[in-house]
């Protein structure tokens, strides 16, 4: 049976996942400008995973998110207002990182916020095993507040005149990178690669521009060279 390359792609990706050494559920933060394919990514890791015998958690930055009323407090434009005020970064810590460590519970919850219908989620606690698989994709994984709880992290490196074009065909946006309606997620993701530049941090750097031949451009530890 043949297999396309970007099946390829996975199995190796998941193959190296899965031979990362950690004696706590293994934290895997999958970051990347918006519409850059981090869910899609994070999504088709799971059956490969899950394959090895290892049970295998998604959760996603959208569960994270702040009341609407945080996240426009500096203007429903504004970059700084995306990349400062979006997501409760100390309920992702606190509620899903920190319980996954080193001598965490190992209890935690996979979303505390609707951003739908601007309301808290309730969820209850829910017990990992050791040998778990967090797959946790998302912008600004490589904030300061973040980094230092994950085990891995890959950073899916494409450019916005790629990204746009797929988010307005997703979700409607402008197909121009640089349109007004564009500039508060344009701008703020901008922000971003200044302050943090994620594709230095990353353990693994991903070119997904051709969806169906993503490559890895760069590798570093946890992942075997």
């Amino acid at each position: 049976m043949t297999t396309t390359p970007r099946q390829q792609f996975l199995h190796a990706l998941s193959c190296l996942i899965a031979g990362i050494p950690c004696d706590h559920p293994l934290r895997l933060g999958i970051d990347g400008v918006d519409a850059s394919g981090k869910t899609i990514l994070a999504d088709e890791l799971v059956a490969p995973l899950t394959a090895t015998g290892r049970r295998v958690l998604r959760a996603s930055i959208d569960g994270f998110h702040r009341p609407r009323a945080e996240r426009y407090k500096l203007g429903r434009q504004s970059p700084e207002g995306y990349f400062r005020d979006s997501f409760q970064l100390d309920r992702i810590v606190r509620d899903l990182l920190a319980p996954l460590g080193p001598a965490g519970s190992r209890r935690i919850k996979r979303a505390v916020f609707d951003y739908r219908s601007d309301s808290p989620v309730y969820l209850p606690e829910e017990d990992v095993p050791a040998d778990a698989i967090l797959l946790f994709d998302g912008v600004f994984l490589h904030r300061r507040e973040l980094v230092s709880f994950w085990d891995a992290t890959i950073y899916l490196d494409v450019p916005f005149e790629i990204t746009v074009r797929r988010a307005a065909e997703r979700d409607g946006w402008p197909p121009d990178v640089e349109a007004v309606e564009n500039r508060r997620y344009v701008e703020g993701q901008r922000l971003y690669l200044r302050e943090c530049n994620p594709p230095a941090a990353a353990s693994i750097v991903v070119d997904n521009s051709d969806l169906a031949r993503p490559v890895i451009t760069a590798r570093r530890a946890p992942f075997n060279l």
